[in-house]
C-alpha cells in the first residue's frame, strides 16, 4: 500500500504507523510467546560488528529494499533472497533488510528469506520502538538491529540498546547530525551510522558524514549511510575514518544488484 505524506511529517508518520503495527502484532502473538520464539534462535553476538571492522577491506552493508518514500518503487520484481545471494557473491560484508511495511514494502518474511540463503550477518532495518520488535528480529534470524536517534527519546534509546544487547544482537545507532552523536554514545553505541539523508526533508548531503566523523570516537565503528554512489565516495570516506558503508538504492535500481556492488567495490579499489 502506498502512503502519501509530506516530507516534513515523514518521520512522525512512520513512527506512528510502526507503533500501530507493533500493537496489533503483540495482540496476535503475545510478548511471552515472542520471547519464547526468540529464545529458540541462537544469536551470534558480535558477528555484525566484526564484519564491519575487517581491516584492509571496503566493508559494505548491502541493502535489500523494494521501495523508498523518496523514490517510490525501486524494484518491482523484488526477491530479497536472490538479491542477498548476489550481494554475498560480490563481497558484501553484511546484508541489511528493510522490514518496515507501510512506507518501504518490507516484511519480516524478507529477513527470514535472506537469513536462509546467506551466512553473512544480517541487519533488521526498521523503526524499532519496542522490545517486542527486538525479539521479532532475533526470532527471524537477525544479527543486528537499527535504532534511530531521531525517532526515540533519550531514555527509550538507552532502554532499547540494552534490550538488544541482552538479546545477543548488535546495534547500529543512526544519527543525522552532530548534535545526535552524544545521544548515541550516551546510550552505549559501539556502532554509529551517519545518515546523509535528512529523515524530515529527504534531502541528501554527503558532507554530513565528513563533518560527523571527527566527533565519533576512534574505538566506535563508524558507518556512512545514504547518497554513496561512486568508488571515489567510498575511498574519500574511508580515508576520513569510516569503517563501513550502508548502500541500498544505488544497488536496488540496477538491473543486477550483486553486479552493481561488485563493480562499485572494484571501482573503489582502483
Amino acid at each position: 500500500m502506498t502512503t502519501a505524506v509530506s516530507s516534513s511529517d515523514l518521520l512522525a508518520a512512520i513512527v506512528a504507523a510502526t507503533q500501530r503495527i507493533v500493537d496489533v502484532r503483540a495482540i496476535e502473538v503475545s510478548l511471552a510467546d515472542m520471547d519464547r520464539r526468540a529464545a529458540m534462535v541462537e544469536p551470534r553476538p558480535g558477528a555484525f560488528t566484526r564484519a564491519l571492522e575487517r581491516a584492509g577491506c571496503l566493508n559494505v552493508i548491502a541493502e535489500c529494499k523494494r521501495r523508498s518514500p523518496s523514490r517510490g518503487v525501486l524494484r518491482a520484481d523484488y526477491e530479497p533472497a536472490a538479491v542477498a545471494q548476489g550481494y554475498a557473491a560480490a563481497g558484501a560484508a553484511a546484508i541489511s533488510v528493510l522490514t518496515e511495511p507501510s512506507f518501504f514494502d518490507g516484511s519480516l518474511d524478507h529477513l527470514v528469506a535472506v537469513r536462509g540463503t546467506t551466512s553473512l550477518p544480517v541487519l533488521r532495518k526498521d523503526f524499532i520502538l519496542d522490545r517486542y520488535q527486538i525479539l521479532e528480529a532475533r526470532a527471524a534470524g537477525a544479527d543486528a538491529i537499527l535504532l534511530i536517534v531521531a525517532a526515540l527519546s533519550r531514555s527509550s534509546l538507552k532502554h532499547l540498546h540494552q534490550a538488544a544487547t541482552d538479546a545477543g544482537l548488535d546495534v547500529l545507532v543512526e544519527v543525522h547530525d552532530l548534535q545526535e552523536i552524544p545521544l548515541a554514545l550516551d546510550a552505549g553505541a559501539s556502532i554509529v551510522g551517519v545518515n546523509n539523508r535528512n529523515l524530515r526533508t529527504l534531502a541528501v548531503d554527503t558532507d554530513v558524514s565528513l563533518r560527523a566523523v571527527d566527533v565519533i570516537p576512534q574505538e566506535v565503528v563508524a558507518v556512512a549511510e545514504s547518497g554513496l554512489k561512486t568508488g571515489d565516495d567510498l575511498r574519500r570516506l574511508q580515508q576520513a575514518g569510516y569503517d563501513a558503508f550502508l548502500i541500498g538504492e544505488r544497488f536496488m535500481t540496477a538491473s543486477d544488484p550483486g553486479r552493481a556492488l561488485g563493480d562499485l567495490l572494484k571501482d573503489a579499489s582502483t
